[in-house]
């Protein structure tokens, strides 16, 4: 077996890097299953960009987080903050939305609470907000632009419409095989990778992808806190980029 080319050696860092992401992504969705296992949580939706994500109260590593100084449904003005980039990226596609797009919330023991946006703006990332009980509105907030914690995007939205609850939808998990599509997409991409590899060193990429391959499988089973995977990957690109 030859020794690899400095070719191959860049090629193989690219994959590992591409790994990293991966295993990030795959140990998000699989904690996220574990965390929300018999666990009937609050579940935004919103179908103009195609967010269907439940709502949590501890962290925003966990996805769609609810500001707990905020207000729930119909009690006051709600907040939700949701990541651009990494960890689902919930809000990746947060600034298509449109003035009189629907914002959906389904909350357990409150109903369906429908909201109208109404405004998208953009303010320094050391913007501070205050809510109001008397005022039934949402506010949506991530990171901008993409990758960078430079600014804030916010879209407001008023309540427009409030019944029960859907059942169904606050049920429904489309989520629950991601991980096993991250790392779907990761083998084809490193076999892709491996076969445009020559010959003589394409050994060294297969076996890079078969040890990562391994990796995703354990953490697919044994999810750990994402944090702990993407602090190193903050790190790993200077600490600028949003995750």
């Amino acid at each position: 077996m030859e020794k690899p080319s400095i070719r191959t050696i860049i090629i193989i860092v690219i994959v590992i890097i591409i790994g990293l992401y991966a295993i990030g992504e795959v140990n998000y969705f699989s904690k996220k299953i574990v965390e929300e296992k018999d666990i009937v949580s609050p579940v935004v939706t919103i179908p103009a960009i195609g967010v269907h994500e439940t709502i949590n109260n501890v962290s925003i590593s966990q996805g769609v987080y609810h500001e707990q100084q905020s207000y729930t449904p119909t009690n006051g003005e709600v907040i939700l903050f949701g990541h651009r980039t990494l960890q689902g990226s919930p809000f990746l596609r947060l600034n298509e939305l449109q003035t009189g797009d629907i914002i959906s919330i389904q909350w357990p023991g409150i109903g369906e609470v429908n909201y109208t946006v109404t405004n998208q703006t953009i303010v320094p990332g050391s913007h501070t907000m205050s809510t109001h009980e008397d005022k039934n509105s949402i506010f949506l907030i991530t990171c901008d632009p993409i990758g960078s914690t430079a600014n804030r995007l916010i879209v407001e939205g008023n309540m427009s419409s409030f019944s029960s609850v859907n059942e169904e939808i606050l049920n429904e998990n489309p989520q629950q095989y991601n991980a096993l599509i991250v790392m779907g997409i990761f083998l084809i991409l490193g076999i892709a990778i491996a076969y445009f590899t020559p010959k003589e060193t394409r050994i060294y990429i297969l076996i890079t992808v078969a040890v990562i391959m391994a990796i995703l499988i354990y953490f697919y089973l044994f999810p750990i806190p994402s944090d702990a995977i993407y602090s190193k990957i903050n790190w790993l690109n200077g600490g600028f980029m949003e995750v």
